[in-house]
């Protein structure tokens, strides 16, 4: 994919459409592009959080450790980012990321994800208001007695 093509993409993605194109660009050059073949572990949970994920193509299952095994709490597809919430927690990760299927990302590095953060207030706003729906949509689930395993509609 040429990097004309990947700035469109990362447009596309809410967290980084109102950034300047030339921190787009920036963004492409800085970030490596990574594939990844269904199952495989994108990260696991409690590992250090050194970088966030935009996804570019294909659908991503998080999941958490529990005393009954690893629970489905999320699925991410395109335009997705996952990983930011280690990084700005300052915390290991909070959950495992494994391909459903193939996908395609974008691995931003911590630093370079914070920055733009620090450096445009709409991209600060949007990873502002995709917390804290996560947030809301894990305290509806808990309050609905938690996630089947099975359940197709699970927050993302």
């Amino acid at each position: 994919m040429s990097l004309v093509n990947e700035v469109e993409m990362i447009r596309r993605a809410p967290i980084f459409n109102s950034i300047p194109p030339a921190l787009r660009k920036l963004l492409c050059f800085s970030s490596d592009r990574l594939s990844y073949q269904a199952e495989q572990v994108m990260f696991h949970e409690g590992e250090a959080s050194d970088a966030a994920y935009l996804v570019m193509e294909g659908t991503v299952e998080i999941t958490i450790r529990t005393p009954q095994g690893p629970r489905l709490v999320a699925r991410l597809g395109r335009n997705d980012v996952l990983g930011e919430t280690g990084i700005f927690g300052d915390m290991a990760r909070t959950g495992t990321a494994i391909a459903a299927g193939r996908v395609e990302a974008l691995r931003v590095t911590k630093d370079l994800f914070r920055n733009i953060v620090r450096e445009c207030p709409d991209a600060a706003l949007e990873l502002g208001r995709m917390l804290a729906q996560r947030l809301a949509n894990t305290t509806a689930q808990l309050g609905a007695g938690g996630w089947p395993a099975s359940d197709p509609a699970l927050p993302t």
